[in-house]
């Protein structure tokens, strides 16, 4: 027909053009002509009323002929506006109308049936209204008497499929015997009537939406039969004619377990051992591809879920708070909804993880618009003053700069004396639980025997056990007197010097003679000032040991490392892998070899073995379950069950050239970088004794995804998932050490800080370490202030320096994000770097540093939080000063700057992200705010100043990993020296927003730096869409059947129509035969509006019924 080529589609233009076609449209039988009314209602609504009024079965077949072209020529746009104008309501009325009579007239109902389920697959509400118009029990009607015609009973079938959408009518169907009908109509195999047997099989599986109709399934024993037909197709059917019908099956049984009902009787029938012997023969076959998936996501869907063998969901570390007299009860009762299906706890967890992936984002325009009020009196804030020291400084080293070359000056010298802005804390000593450390590594008794030379050391003897890196008391004093030094009672006064003594305490250990004979000389690291430094650092287990990447220090690779390359499958491989465990135990080990509450643990001389006591590190317990594969039990954030994430642990005695496999069993994240080429990094011993000291990308057939362990004590809605990779080593007998990603501890920090100290010209950078307050655990939270010294004591060049504007720099609020710490140690390095950037930038801004937000969580390796248990982020609407103190006075210090009229110009938190590549930044932007957030908050009328966007635009264009849309997918997995040049490019950008244009345009930094008057009109669109696709496999288990290729509903019901059964009459089968000699693209254009005429049904029998009270009609049971 003409209409469907034209440009512009209307409905009472195609009515038009249709009206001359069917001249006899509705005009006979004494109706009203159509034409009359075009002009008071659209054509849609004309024929949907003359559907509805007709009695001629000529007329109705040409409308719904009609109805039929049009919905088949146009887009989904059309079905939806025929649900509009009550297209679904005209259907069901026409279905009663003609199927609610003695001898119904299938030649009208076949193709009204086709239509509704095309229609009522894209109405959410059909299954209310076909109960409304009483059209659900008439269908189920139907379909009973008519068992023994495939095309009829397959359209009945896919109406009622439609109609499930609605979880009351699937029940109305259930509890009349619904599954009981369908369920009879498959058969065992057979070649015949295969669409009908499909419908019949997606029909069941739709009525199993609902709780009560999947415990009817159960307690009938359908799903052993679903087994049972399932194996039988597979056996039978060689020429693979049935895929379909066996995909279809499978997703049938992935519905039917959505409940732990349905999951227990697959599991008592053996279908994980049938899926998983059916599943290795279609591996063998392409064709069979597609019945892979569905039946893995089956198995990974009943394995029987498996408590996490831990003692208790709880950190193995505690911490006694401030102000609480003993630890709080947090033991935890188990959820005793066991009968919530999958599709309801996958739900949850799509919800939490939404809020996790925007739980930085607020959307209350209120808040957004105005500024918070102080959160406590001004009187107090007069405290932070002394965090200003260059407004009060004299500077007169200055003037003895030419007498004397001692760089610790009062200007770069760090701050010894604590500033107690949090006086009445309790003594943190009392606040260390002794009861979850064994403290076997506190104080360790060596003699001189265990000490080898230095010149045969090897990697294996720097394994934790061997405390040749310890730093306890014990452990140095017994060092010193095995290798002849002075006494203990020389050196009493050694333990409390921090500046001087600490530093030579070492001097002629075996330490300084391996650094002599194997040092590094890794820039701004100093292993003996590290020592110095640890042995100081509070932790709640009293780590004694040293890891020896943080005390031997690193160097970036040469080169950029790649993605890795994900092999296909991979996450398929190992599920079955993961399988076996369950259908086969010969080769199951399940030996603990590492238990970081349990120290006299003793480990088998084949397996690996395993260390987490130090700073930073993070494993909870190690599982060996094959001879080469390990489960690995990360441990939450200390007084919590949550937040595992982050991992640091050592390694050792293992075979080179053997691979073996680790399992991190305990995620949360719903999904991972890991699954788009990021590797876990490792540190080899020996590679760093050969002058390699690098922590490298490691790691192969890696993939992330859902899990069946659950929680030790049985919270029903946690759902955990695995990190699996695999780690060939390349020696035997060494020392490595795994982690999440490049670690930076504390005491590396504070290390870096009294380096740089020492590094910078006391006469030109002005550098001051304070101590912002102390933490929970009794660490020192430093603030750093970095500017350049003025020129001379002028005071037109003291006023100059006492009036530049501040810019604020603050990372590692959340321990995990080390990468945040890198990036600040490019910042901190290149601030006070003699380059003329740096100088520049120290001439123009004061810049105060808070490196590290989270000492302690930093210290004790936990991912997200304090020791208060408590996301540091989320405290600063109303830090408490004893529970939170660094983000408490971190504000107050900002609302000090504030109330002096030193606003920053630039405050930076640094972070890092699980699920993004790349550098990005957050900004303070209401409109892009609600934006991101999926706000429905009106911005027209939001104003706000874009300068927010300046340090982006600038990072756009000089830094390479920075990314102002966040997904420009560059193919490297950044390192630390892109990292710390990160840093070193931030603040390139800040030069943009100095208001000095002197400094800016001065010749000597144009000729240094690329920064041309163009820079903010560079062209970068804006982006809030995830950076990576969905993962090549599914993470989760829980969700739909994968759909397979050409089997949507409405491929089927025009594969149904172009069909006919034996039972048709002859003019019929006649006319099919015509339409056999016609092309495939011309029974196509016409085969909607060509149906067979009206034949005389067989009278329908009506067995003994049951009264559906709400609309009247009879069911036959």
């Amino acid at each position: 027909m003409s209409v469907y080529g034209q440009n512009h589609f209307t409905w009472n233009g195609t009515l038009r053009d249709l009206h001359g076609s069917y001249t006899g449209f509705c005009t006979g039988r004494g109706r009203p002509s159509m034409t009359a009314t075009l002009s008071s209602s659209s054509g849609l609504e004309v024929l949907l009323s003359t559907l509805q009024n007709v009695g001629d079965v000529e007329s109705t077949l040409n409308i719904l002929s009609v109805l039929d072209e049009l919905l088949s020529a146009g887009t989904d746009r059309r079905i939806h506006y025929m649900i509009k104008k009550g297209g679904s309501e005209a259907l069901l009325t026409a279905l009663v109308k003609y199927g609610h009579t003695f001898s119904p007239n299938y030649t009208i109902l076949i193709p009204l049936l086709h239509l509704l389920a095309k229609v009522g697959h894209k109405d959410r509400r059909i299954g209310m209204k076909a109960e409304e118009a009483g059209a659900v029990l008439l269908t189920l009607n139907l379909l009973k008497h008519n068992g023994q015609h495939a095309r009829r009973t397959a359209a009945c079938l896919w109406v009622i499929q439609v109609f499930c959408s609605s979880v009351s009518t699937a029940n109305l169907i259930g509890e009349n015997y619904g599954l009981d009908v369908i369920y009879r109509l498959i058969p065992q195999y057979t070649t015949k009537h295969l669409h009908a047997i499909k419908a019949a099989i997606n029909a069941f599986s739709a009525l199993l939406c609902t709780k009560a109709n999947v415990c009817s399934a159960v307690s009938k024993g359908y799903i052993s039969g679903f087994l049972w037909l399932y194996e039988d197709w597979h056996s039978k059917d060689n020429q693979d004619v049935a895929i379909a019908i066996r995909h279809a099956l499978l997703c049938c049984l992935l519905k039917a377990t959505d409940s732990t009902a349905g999951r227990q009787a697959f599991l008592s029938q053996g279908g994980i051992r049938l899926l998983y012997q059916t599943a290795q023969t279609c591996l063998l076959s392409k064709n069979l591809e597609c019945l892979v998936e569905p039946s893995v996501q089956l198995m990974r869907k009943c394995l029987p879920r498996i408590p996490l063998p831990v003692t208790s969901d709880q950190s193995a570390y505690s911490f006694l708070l401030p102000g609480t007299p003993a630890f709080p009860d947090v033991s935890e009762t188990p959820d005793e909804s066991s009968d919530e299906s999958d599709a309801e706890e996958a739900e949850d967890n799509h919800e939490a993880n939404n809020r996790d992936y925007d739980d930085d984002l607020e959307t209350d325009v209120n808040k957004l618009r105005l500024p918070p009020d102080p959160d406590r009196p001004k009187e107090l804030l007069t405290q932070y003053s002394c965090f200003c020291p260059e407004l009060s400084h004299d500077f007169q080293e200055l003037d003895l700069s030419s007498e004397t070359g001692d760089s610790s000056t009062a200007s770069s010298s760090s701050d010894d004396e604590v500033v107690l802005l949090n006086k009445d804390r309790t003594k943190t000593t009392a606040g260390r639980d002794s009861s979850t450390s064994d403290g076997s590594y506190s104080e360790m008794e060596i003699s001189s025997r265990d000490m080898p030379a230095a010149a045969h050391l090897e990697a294996c003897d720097f394994h934790s056990h061997s405390s040749i890196l310890g730093t306890s008391p014990g452990f140095r004093t017994m060092v010193r007197g095995a290798m002849g030094e002075a006494s203990p009672c020389q050196r009493e006064d050694e333990q409390d010097n921090e500046e001087d003594g600490t530093e030579e305490f070492y001097h002629h250990t075996i330490i300084d003679r391996l650094l002599e004979r194997h040092g590094a000389g890794i820039p701004h690291h100093d292993p003996k000032l590290y020592c110095a430094v640890a042995s100081k650092t509070k932790s709640i287990p009293d780590f004694s040991i040293l890891a020896f990447p943080d005390f031997w220090g690193h160097l970036p690779p040469p080169g950029h490392q790649p993605m890795a390359p994900r092999k296909p499958n991979i996450q398929r491989q190992k599920v079955f892998e993961d399988i076996q465990r369950f259908l086969k135990t010969d080769d199951i080990i399940n030996h603990v070899v590492f238990d970081l509450e349990d120290s006299n643990l003793q480990c088998q001389s084949d397996s690996l073995r395993f260390f987490s006591k130090f700073e930073s590190g993070n494993l909870r317990k190690a599982v060996q379950v094959r001879r080469y594969e390990y489960d690995l039990i990360l441990n939450p954030d200390v007084n919590s069950s949550q937040h595992t994430q982050w991992f640091y642990f050592e390694v050792s005695n293992m075979a080179a050239d053997v691979p073996y496999r680790f399992n991190v069993i305990n995620c949360e994240k719903s999904n991972s970088q890991f699954n788009y080429g990021m590797q876990p990094v490792l540190y080899s011993v020996k590679e760093a004794l050969e002058g390699r000291p690098h922590w490298i990308r490691t790691g192969t057939e890696i993939c992330y995804f859902r899990n069946n362990f659950c929680p030790a004590q049985g919270r029903r809605r946690t759902t955990f998932y695995t990190l699996t990779f695999t780690i060939t080593f390349k020696h035997s007998e060494d020392v490595c050490y795994l982690a999440y990603h490049y670690p930076y501890t504390y005491s590396a920090l504070m290390a870096h800080l009294k380096i740089l100290q020492k590094s910078v010209d006391p006469a030109k950078v002005f550098f001051k370490q304070q101590t912002l307050c102390s933490t929970l655990a009794g660490n020192s939270c430093p603030i750093v202030t970095i500017t350049a010294c003025p020129v001379s004591r002028r005071w037109k060049d003291l006023h100059q320096m006492r009036n530049r504007p501040y810019i604020v720099l603050t990372s590692r609020v959340h321990p995990g994000e080390s990468n945040a710490s890198w990036v600040m140690k490019g910042t901190l390095e290149f601030l006070c770097s003699n380059d003329l950037v740096a100088q520049s930038l120290r001439e123009a801004f004061v810049f105060k540093v808070i490196p590290m937000l989270n000492p302690d969580g930093v210290i004790n390796g936990t991912n997200r939080c304090d020791l208060n248990s408590k996301d540091l982020n989320r405290q600063w609407s109303k830090p408490d000063p004893l529970l939170s103190p660094t983000i408490y006075h971190t504000k107050g210090f900002l609302y000090y700057l504030n109330i002096i009229g030193r606003t920053p110009v630039v405050f930076c938190d640094y972070h890092g992200h699980s699920r993004k590549k790349n550098v990005f930044l957050y900004g303070c932007s209401i409109k892009e705010t609600l934006w991101q957030s999926g706000s429905a908050v009106d911005t027209v009328g939001l104003k706000e100043d874009p300068g927010y966007r300046t340090i982006p635009k600038t990072l756009d264009r000089i830094a390479p990993t920075f990314s102002f849309n966040s997904c420009n997918f560059l193919g490297l997995q950044t390192g630390t020296q892109e990292h710390q040049e990160m840093g070193m490019k931030f603040c390139h950008s800040l030069l943009s927003v100095t208001k000095d244009t002197r400094i800016l345009y001065s010749r000597k930094l144009i000729n240094h730096i690329d920064l041309d008057h163009n820079m903010l009109d560079h062209k970068s669109h804006n982006c809030f869409e995830d950076d990576e696709p969905p993962c090549a496999e599914e993470i989760e288990y829980s969700g739909g059947c994968p759909t397979l290729k050409g089997s949507d509903l409405d491929s089927d019901i025009d594969s149904n129509m172009a069909h006919v059964d034996d039972d048709d009459d002859k003019e019929h089968n006649a006319q099919k035969h015509q339409q056999d000699s016609i092309s495939q693209s011309q029974q196509s254009s016409i085969k909607n509006h060509l149906f067979p005429p009206q034949t005389r049904q067989p009278s329908v029998d009506t067995p003994s019924e049951r009264r559906d009270l709400r609309n009247g009609l009879s069911i036959a049971k």
